[in-house]
């Protein structure tokens, strides 16, 4: 089969195509998928580069990277009950398994797929998966978000962030979001009460008392945004760890979010999907012999929403 390889840990130049990857075989409790589409991820180039290594190690030589995949079963596996061969799929391969979703074949947990929303094509699918369910378990298990609250969004303009705009709109919560100049008429679209140009503005000084904040960046980012929220209120980030005496000092609660998609949060998202509630912005599609491209791109092109590789048509 077709798959993007790499031999070592690097930057675009370790990355490579080949014709005759072996095609992968399944476990208990996998299926495989025949991939149609896959969404290209920050943490797909963090991996490429040995960033997420204390996670797992690849397999070398011939490790394949992706996690967001969609496609077709082709084969199920034994103790699998929630798909059959031919149903259409998304979800998430294994990104740091060695078995990844740039390839033709990809094996995946029948617990991290779904049914593809009827209502999108596969490349937009493919778009959707940790997207789209980093948003839901954010904000929806985790902060609770409900009407009348007021939440602050960071990196509205990318993935995640466009998402969970939409997401906390549809729940009826107020949205202020930071983003670059190239971004606000984007997120405005999408819904946004408060647009605030992280390059010109600081988002600290211009917001307070928010019920809500969910965090994507990190670092400074991460410890000013607890000045803007009101007391007893909530902060989730995906990247930054929970810091204990911040929380304390301004009485609010913190979280640090490790995305899992599963069945049932990508079954959530399906119907948000198919409602009408949430869309995603495909920003670029790249061919697979572009998969270093993508990745380059992902990483310093300030992508508006999702990248995708199509696999196939």
């Amino acid at each position: 089969m077709k798959a993007v390889q790499m031999n070592e840990y690097g930057g675009a130049e370790v990355v490579m195509v080949v014709e005759n990857a072996d095609k992968p075989s399944i476990q208990p409790g996998q299926v495989l998928v025949e991939v149609y589409a896959a969404g290209v991820n920050p943490f797909d180039w963090k991996v490429r580069e040995g960033m997420v290594r204390q996670m797992a190690e690849l397999k070398f030589p011939g490790a394949i990277l992706g996690g967001d995949l969609a496609g077709v079963v082709a084969e199920v596996g034994t103790e699998v009950a929630n798909v059959q061969v031919g149903d259409e799929v998304y979800g998430l391969a294994g990104a740091l398994s060695s078995h990844g979703s740039f390839a033709q074949f990809a094996p995946a947990a029948a617990g991290s797929i779904g049914v593809k929303p009827k209502n999108v094509d596969f490349t937009t699918a493919a778009a959707l998966p940790l997207a789209g369910v980093s948003a839901y378990q954010a904000l929806v298990e985790t902060l609770h978000l409900t009407s009348g609250q007021k939440i602050l969004i960071h990196g509205g303009a990318g993935g995640i962030g466009s998402i969970a705009i939409q997401l906390a709109k549809h729940l009826g919560a107020t949205v202020a979001t930071t983003v670059s100049v190239a971004g606000a008429g984007y997120v405005k679209g999408l819904g946004a009460d408060v647009v605030i140009d992280y390059e010109k503005q600081s988002f600290k000084d211009e917001l307070s008392d928010y019920d809500a904040v969910f965090d994507t960046i990190g670092g400074e980012v991460y410890a000013q945004s607890f000045e803007v929220l009101k007391e007893g209120g909530s902060i989730v980030s995906m990247s930054a760890a929970v810091d204990e005496a911040l929380a304390s000092a301004h009485k609010v609660t913190a979280y640090s979010q490790f995305t899992q998609a599963t069945t049932e949060r990508l079954a959530e998202l399906t119907k948000l999907v198919e409602s009408g509630a949430i869309k995603v912005n495909v920003d670029r599609v790249f061919s697979l012999d572009e998969a270093d491209v993508a990745l380059e791109y992902v990483k310093t092109g300030r992508p508006i929403g999702k990248v995708v590789i199509k696999v196939r048509d």
